[in-house]
């Protein structure tokens, strides 16, 4: 995956991870793009070796009453590609940064 195939929806879905948004729930909050996009998303970075993934313990998640997470680190890899694809968005005129999806422009 180059960064000229890093489309806006799979580069905001890493610069969440990237920012430290860890899990799915949390990626979509962030970007406000719907789970339909992020968990593809986040597959696609995955099999590329950009993201790695982990499930959190059995025993967090009992505790809290809730599903377990899965959470999401961005590798060294996907923090190159992260970078280079941030040159190239830029370079076509576009924001390097997520925006918050409630701000107006």
């Amino acid at each position: 995956m180059s960064p000229r195939s890093l489309g806006y929806a799979t580069l905001a879905v890493l610069q969440a991870l990237e920012d430290g948004h860890r899990y799915g729930f949390d990626v979509i909050d962030h970007t406000g793009l719907p789970s339909g996009t992020v968990y593809p998303a986040l597959a696609a970075l995955t099999r590329k070796g950009y993201v790695r993934s982990s499930w959190e313990d059995d025993v967090v998640a009992r505790a809290e009453a809730r599903p377990r997470r899965r959470y999401y680190e961005v590798t060294p890899e996907g923090s190159v590609a992260l970078s280079e694809a941030m040159v190239h968005w830029s370079a076509l005129g576009l924001r390097g940064h997520v925006a918050d999806p409630g701000a107006r422009a």
